[in-house]
Parts: C-alpha cells; structure tokens; sequence
C-alpha cells in the first residue's frame, strides 16, 4: 500500500468487479503514475459475506448447505472441513469407504479448478481459447458432480460420519472416460499455453513471489509450490486416504505466473493420477454411520483446528464448541486473504497496468473466503 497517490502525479482507477480478468466480485482500487501503479489496495465486495457468524447462529447440521457458498468453484473443500471438525469434536468414526469416496470428491474437484484455472490464465492475456477449453473440460467434470450427488456446483455430500449416498452404478467408468477425454485435449492445450510465445513473453520474469515472501506472508498452494516450496497438506498431514496414494508434491522454482501456471498444470496430470488409484483401490462397506436426532445434537465441549488441501493451498477451521446445539466460535482460514490482500497489493507495486488481470489471476482467489466475519 506504499506509493504516492498525490492527483497532480497520479491517476486513480478502479479495476473491476466487472473486468474479466477479476476473480470474482473484488476490485482493486489503484493508483498510476503514467501506466506504472504506484498503490493498490483491495476491496473485496459484498456478494457472500459473514459466513462465520452465520454459522455461529445455526444448528451443527443446518451448515453444510451453508458452507460450500465460501467457495464456489471448489465448494466441497469446505464440507470436508466442517466435516472433520464435527467428527473430531464428537468422536466419530468415518467408514473406510467413505474416506475414500470423499478422496475422491476432493480431488474431482480439485482438477476442475485447476482445469478452469489454468486455461482462464491465457484468457486473462488474450487467448480465449484457453479460456473456453478450461470451462469446457471443467463442465465434463461438473457432469459428474451431477450424477453424483444430482448437483452441479453446490454437492452438500460430504456429511459428518460419512457421505450422502454411495457412488451410483457405473460411476468409475463414467470417471475414467472423462478422464480420457479430458487427457486427450491436453495436449493442445499445452501448445496454446505453456508452449505458445506470446504466453511466455507475458508470464515469464513477471509476477515475481520472492521466497522469502512465502513464511512472511503465510503463502500457500501453487503460489508457494512455484516459487520452491513443498508444503502440502496433503502429504504433510495426511487425511482421509491420501496417507495410502503414491504421488509427490508439485513445484516449479521461477517464482513468476509462468511458474505457477506449470504448477497447477502439472496438479491436473496429478489430480488424474490420483483419480485413477483411488477408483482402483476403492474399498466396499458402509458409507455412512448413525447419526444422532439432528435438531438435537449436542457436540461435547471442545475446540479444534482442521485443515486441508485446496486447489489454492492450506484451507483450515478453527471450530469452538460449548456444548450447545450449536457452534460457539467458527473461524475459516483460507488462502485468499494473504494472497488477494497482503501480496496483492504489495506485488502490484511498480507494475504495469497491462498485468494486472494476469498477476490477479494467477493468484486464484475467493472474495467470500476474505469478507467472511462481518
């Protein structure tokens, strides 16, 4: 937020909410010296807000419709969450099964994201196409989503003890040949982007996340893995069944968006990986076990802090409860806020304002996620 915004040096703009290259309903409000910015500070929008308080005037169970609003491309990272705090709070045990078919969820919804990501990283700078293809393979997985839970965006399937219903008949092949189609078109997508000069040229040495920023600032996800870091959730603190996959943390070390767009691309061959374990080391049983008369369900005393992976890195709650029939305190930490505020604002500093929308986005932010608690 350092930088001179005196009017007879300066010009002030507002960029967004409604530019494309804006994640979401946030704007930016900067100011130019020529078309170098000199500040920028965040506003974030009042679209989804004060998730947390909601949560805290709402029985235990009348939450989980709520919570996969704080982000909604990704919405089941937040049922999983809420999920395992309630389970952990409670003593519950979740069946082996469902622990794997929630892997599963997680990670279908991990590669749509990233599929939607990364081709929206060359819309930002002019290639549409990328764009299109993004979304268009995200819908294949959404297609999915649909026969899963008979929901596209909003899923509500993951609940305490297990989830909603078990995988329908012929799921897995259903699974697969979206994988196939999705893993057939890659390729092309690569030439667009990652292979394309014009891409480079607008992603590579631009951008810069400085190591030193990442224990800072608490960065987390593909803009900590691109600028050399190896923390993930998922392999740090294992959960669910991921303690039982083979696979590696992804990271690239030019610190820049070309860097952080290889990651998250380099995520979508991993997340496909992934897929394809779980579905063939899939377990039988039961999904779900008994729950309690839910209008009356007390949860013992207790705090406790979960976390999982994102597609944009660490996601946690911070869960109180008093015993009550509902929650006392709920604290949702997501990656958004360090990264669309803290490093934003610092990052966009000595900019030009042609890569604005092309920092924003490699970003990969959700508003709701900052403008949560009020």
């Amino acid at each position: 937020m350092n930088g001179s915004t005196d009017p007879l040096k300066t010009t002030p703009l507002f960029f967004g909410p409604q530019h494309p290259g804006v994640t979401g309903n946030m704007s930016v409000e900067m100011w130019f010296d020529g078309d170098e910015i000199t500040r920028a500070i965040t506003h974030v929008g009042y679209l989804h807000r004060g998730f947390e308080k909601l949560m805290e005037r709402r029985l235990w169970i009348q939450n989980f419709p709520l919570v996969c609003r704080i982000c909604v491309p990704e919405s089941d990272i937040n049922e999983e969450c809420y999920a395992l705090a309630v389970e952990k709070l409670d003593g519950i045990e979740v069946p082996e099964r469902a622990r794997w078919i929630r892997t599963l969820v997680l990670e279908l919804a991990r590669l749509g994201v990233n599929l939607m990501s990364f081709g929206g990283q060359a819309g930002t700078i002019g290639l549409g196409t990328g764009a299109m293809w993004g979304i268009t393979f995200r819908d294949f997985v959404l297609d999915l989503f649909e026969e899963l839970s008979g929901g596209r965006i909003y899923h509500v399937y993951v609940q305490p003890g297990g989830v909603r219903r078990d995988l329908p008949e012929g799921f897995k092949k259903s699974v697969l040949s979206v994988l196939d189609k999705i893993g057939e078109r890659l390729p092309e997508l690569d030439r667009l982007t990652l292979n394309n000069a014009v891409f480079k040229q607008r992603t590579v040495g631009v951008g810069i996340v400085k190591p030193e920023w990442i224990d800072e600032m608490g960065l987390v996800g593909p803009v900590a893995r691109g600028s050399g870091s190896r923390r993930d959730v998922r392999k740090d603190a294992p959960y669910e069944a991921y303690g039982e996959l083979d696979f590696e943390v992804v990271t690239e070390d030019g610190c820049d968006i070309y860097s952080r767009a290889l990651v998250r691309r380099r995520e979508i061959d991993l997340s496909m990986n992934l897929i394809r374990q779980i579905l063939d080391l899939m377990p039988g049983g039961p999904i779900a076990v008994p729950l309690p008369n839910l209008t009356e369900w007390r949860i013992p005393p207790g705090e406790i802090y979960t976390r999982v992976e994102s597609s944009r890195g660490e996601y946690g709650y911070y869960v109180v409860s008093d015993g009550s029939l509902r929650p006392r305190r709920i604290h949702v930490r997501g990656p958004s806020y360090v990264h669309a505020v803290t490093l934003l604002e610092r990052m966009l500093v000595g900019a030009n304002i042609a890569d604005v929308s092309n920092i924003m986005v490699s970003l990969t932010t959700c508003p709701p996620e900052i403008e949560r608690s009020r």
